[in-house]
Formats: structure tokens, sequence, C-alpha cells
């Protein structure tokens, strides 16, 4: 969608909370920049020690991972199967998230004798289930253990056909578990109602590094020779977390941190070529930067192609086939880009033609003609946009497959369960869910579900709110400050980058740049600063002529121009005071 259209609506400002006497402990306590302490304050945090926890947890504060209640039966088992030298199926999600879980899984194993093969599902097909074509594929290869990773705990119809057929099965997932969970070995998933771990947001990635921490502790415990380095999977972590929109807070910051400075390493040939390929600026390993440049090109496989090319890549050890593979994955990125126009711009006309849309609190759409491939990129874009729980549904043979995101005043999986008996499947998010659903229930479900989001939200619900975390002067815009804030990183979902307010002075009329952005010229005492406001050049009117006195909300960044660094600020709205 044009970055025209997608600025029409300005959010609601929401002023920082005060806490005078914490913010005088925080400054005493951490001798760190006042507004760096008043971010902190926005954050939600309310003591000292959460604060340090935050700040300064390394990784030996990540939590045992034996505190998952069937973590040592999955150990156990997976033991066993390594000594009697059984053929072991890693079978994963075909997102990043399951990707990077299966590479870590099968690597692992791998390195500690065992016999493993590996398996990804492709989705672009509209099959009822994930777990599809595992026990085929489990048979084919005689596996006697089959371990899912970020998928299976939605699939107990599945899961008892594989157990029938004489295979165990070992779930690793962190998707929320319907009314049924899956008779199996093991079930790891911090999200299941009895689970005593305290990371409820691990990702699939993350609990597929659990269990192999979890197994590295019992093979030392059996003394068993163990070369083996956690650290070196502290890349796929990272990758399939930030993929994933894994909240970067507690355990899950952590991992990203660590996981960051290992992918800066550049030892894993397959990651390395990609992110060659994906026209990263040097040095710029942030989540922004991984989740926008690399992930697509992953996530690409397992929309339009084959994902079983993306646990290959990231396994490879040779350098030449990497860069084959990296190549045809950008290709691939490339052609889903085309695709995903397409059916954004049809979206676009049709909200265009129909504005009546809008007016509801959730916004439901199916076609023919959309790839099922491309539909979550397009319902997360819309829901953004509209700020509305939105599903997109693609239709195809009288089956629909949707795709659903949402706002935080709006859960998913409450609806979706209320709505079971008109779904073939689903799973997923209280924030990002997917269904399956007959093309003759779709009137039905499109009622009941903006049914239930008019009732439980309110008008202010819908309005988009830009979240204001400090009060910033320009003299207070230093280099110095700006290092303070990298104690706040790694950026990313849930720990977004801070949003700042001042008012100042703008001296020059507006600049047009690149058709859609705005540069402004902006003044406050003997400061002068450049601002770049991206997407908001539709709004220049409003600012045409200079010495005028704006309310800007921003986020600071370092910029470099032919080596010279200065400090620009991203405009995230502006109003005229």
């Amino acid at each position: 969608m044009s970055s025209q259209t997608a600025k029409s609506h300005q959010p609601l400002w929401v002023y920082p909370e005060k806490n005078p006497p914490l913010f005088q402990q925080i400054t005493t306590e951490f001798n760190i920049h006042p507004v760096t302490a008043q971010i902190l304050i926005s954050r939600g945090f309310k003591t000292v020690e959460e604060i340090h926890e935050y700040l300064y947890a390394k990784l030996p504060h990540l939590f045992d991972p034996d505190l998952f209640p069937d973590m040592d039966k999955a150990v156990q088992r997976i033991i066993h199967a390594v000594h009697q030298k059984e053929m072991i199926l890693v079978y994963g999600d075909n997102d990043v998230d399951g990707m990077t879980a299966a590479v870590l899984l099968t690597e692992f194993l791998r390195a500690i004798g065992a016999k493993v093969v590996f398996n990804v599902p492709n989705r672009a097909s509209l099959k009822k289930s994930l777990i599809g074509d595992a026990l085929q594929f489990a048979l084919k290869h005689q596996c006697k253990l089959m371990i899912t990773v970020d998928c299976g705990i939605t699939a107990a119809k599945e899961i008892q056909e594989v157990v029938q057929h004489g295979i165990d099965v070992i779930i690793t997932d962190h998707h929320e578990p319907t009314s049924k969970i899956p008779n199996c070995v093991a079930t790891l998933n911090p999200k299941l109602i009895n689970s005593t771990y305290p990371n409820r947001e691990l990702t699939g990635v993350g609990v597929a590094f659990k269990l192999a921490h979890a197994i590295t502790n019992q093979l030392i415990e059996l003394e068993e020779p163990v070369k083996i380095d956690l650290k070196n999977y502290l890349d796929l972590v990272a990758l399939g977390t930030i993929a994933d929109m894994g909240a970067l807070k507690g355990e899950n910051r952590i991992l990203v941190r660590y996981g960051l400075k290992q992918m800066k390493k550049m030892k894993r040939v397959g990651l390395a070529k990609l992110i060659e390929v994906s026209d990263m600026a040097q040095g710029e390993f942030s989540p922004v930067e991984i989740a926008s440049k690399v992930a697509p090109k992953l996530n690409s496989l397992g929309r339009i192609a084959d994902p079983i090319k993306g646990v290959e890549l990231l396994l490879l050890r040779d350098s030449h086939e990497a860069e084959m593979l990296a190549k045809e994955l950008d290709l691939h990125n490339i052609e889903r880009q085309k695709i995903e126009k397409v059916a954004s711009d049809d979206i676009e006309e049709f909200m265009f033609q129909h504005p009546e849309i809008a007016q509801e609190k959730a916004i439901i759409l199916s076609s023919e003609k959309w790839h099922p491939g491309i539909i979550p990129i397009i319902a997360a874009r819309i829901a953004k946009q509209y700020n509305r729980p939105t599903l997109i549904i693609s239709i195809e043979k009288g089956m629909g497959k949707g795709s659903i995101r949402t706002i935080p005043e709006f859960p998913l999986l409450h609806v979706l369960k209320r709505n079971e008996d008109l779904l073939e499947n689903f799973g997923g998010h209280d924030y990002a869910a997917g269904l399956t659903i007959k093309e003759g229930n779709i009137p039905l479900f499109r009622q009941r579900f903006i049914e239930a989001a008019e009732r439980e939200l309110k008008e202010q619900d819908v309005v988009a709110k830009l979240h204001l975390d400090a009060k910033i002067h320009f003299n207070d815009l230093t280099f110095d400050f700006m290092e303070s804030l990298n104690l706040l990183e790694p950026f990313g979902h849930e720990n977004p980058p801070p949003i700042l307010y001042c008012d100042a002075m703008q001296i020059w009329p507006p600049k047009v740049v690149g058709k859609y952005h705005l540069k402004l010229f902006l003044e406050q005492g003997d400061r002068m600063l450049e601002g770049i406001g991206f997407g908001l050049a539709d709004r220049r009117d409003q600012i045409r002529r200079k010495n005028i006195l704006l309310r800007i909300a921003f986020t600071p960044h370092i910029n470099l121009f032919l080596n010279k660094a200065s400090i620009q600020l991203q405009i995230k709205d502006f109003q005229l005071v």
C-alpha cells in the first residue's frame, strides 16, 4: 500500500506518566541521563531491581531448562534414541522460527551422535494441518522418534495417528494450546496451563534451544564427552525470535542480544551469505534490519516456494553452495514482493471503493485472487494502518485459509474458540493467528467476529496511539546521550526505540524527499537539527511556512554521511503549537 494512503490517520498522543520518587532512585542508583530514567519509567518498570535485571542481564541469568514440566522425559527419550542409533525426525513449521528451530535441533543432535532427518511442510497448500506430511515422511525414513519444533500443539488427532504407527513424539512449541493436548512422550510449551517455565514469551526456536541446553546438562552429568558450545546456536535463536516477533523483554532479550553478537561473527556460512545478499548496512545487526531484510527472504520460501531450502541453507558448510542458494532465496523474495503488491493494490482499491468497511471495528476480507502465502503480511499491514483486528482470507477450491492480526485491546483466541464450530482448524497466538474455514462458513464467521469486536472494543481502542517516552531538550541530544540509549537495546517487539518529544521552531519550509518523505529544519535555543518524517509528505501543506512552532515526536539516531556523524531526528508525528 502506498505510503501516502497509509498516513491519513493522525494518532492520539499518549504522554508519559511521571513517578518522581522512582525517577530520583533511578538517576542516583544507575548514574544515567534523566531522560533515559524517564524512558524506563514510561516502559512500566516499577523497581530498581527490575531495571537492573533489564539493563545488565547476561547469559548466566537464563532460566533453567528443567523448569519445563516434561523436560526430563524429553531428554531421557532423546538420549535413549542416540544410544540405540534410532532415526529421529525433526519436523518444523515453515516460517523462520520453525526453520531456525529445525536447524538448531538437527545440528545439535548430529553433534551428539544422533541419526537425524528433518522436514518442514509446504504450507502454500491449503491442508487443514501442518503435521499432515509428517507421518509419511517418518515411515519412509523408518523413524522411531519425531520431535516437532514450533508446531504440533494443536494437532492432537494427527499426532495420535503418528503414535499409533509406533513412533514416539516429543512436541516443542510455543503456540497457544487448544482444549485437547496431544498424547505423546513429552510436551514442551511455555504456554501450557500447568507450565512452571517463567518465560511465557519464548519462541519456537527458544524452546528448541532450551531442549538442547537440557540435553547438554544431562550428558555432562552422565560424564559423556560433550564438545558443544551452546553459544554457537544463539544466532539461530536471535533470527527466529526476531522474525516471529518474540517480545524483546526478559530472557528473550538476553538471547537476542547475545545472538546478534554471534551473528556478527558470520560463522554460519549460509546465514552469512544471506546477510550479504540482503543489502544490510555494514555492522547494522539490529532486530529492525534482520526483520526487514533477512527474515523476509527465508519467509518467502514458506509463502511461495519450498521452505526446506531455508533449513538446507542454514545447515550448509560449503561457501559456494550457500552463495548460490542465498541468491535463489533473494529471487524468491522479489517474486513474493510482486505477488504481494498485486494483492495489496487490489485490497487498497477495494477499501477505497467501500469506505464503510473501515467504519466497523474489525476488517474481514476474502478473495480467490490472493495467494495464500502472502496474506499474513497484508493482514499485518492493514491491522496497523487501520488499527483494527484484521482477517484476510485466501479462497481456493471452496476452502479458505485466513491470517489474522490484531491490536492489544482485542486478543484473538477466545473469539476463535467461541466460533470453533465454523472453523476446520485454527492456531497461533492472541495477537497473530491462522485459520482454515469452508467458503460457505465465511459470511457467518465474519458477522460473529465483527459483532465480537463491536461489543468488546471502545471507540478510543481503534484510534491509533503514539506512546511518548520522555520530553527532551535539543541540548540534551548529545553523542553521550545516544550512548546511554544503547543500554536499552536491542530494540524490537515490545521494546521499541524510544519516542521523545519537544517544541521546536521550524526555521525553513519543509522539503519533500523521495516522493513520500518530509525533511524538516528545526531550531531550539541555539541548536539546529534536521528531521526526516518517513511517509509524512502528504502533510506538507499544514506546515508550508517558516518560523512555525511545532511539537514534534521523534526517535533520535546517528546519521553517518561521508564519514561524518550527526544526530538526526526520525519524526513520527508533529502538531502545530
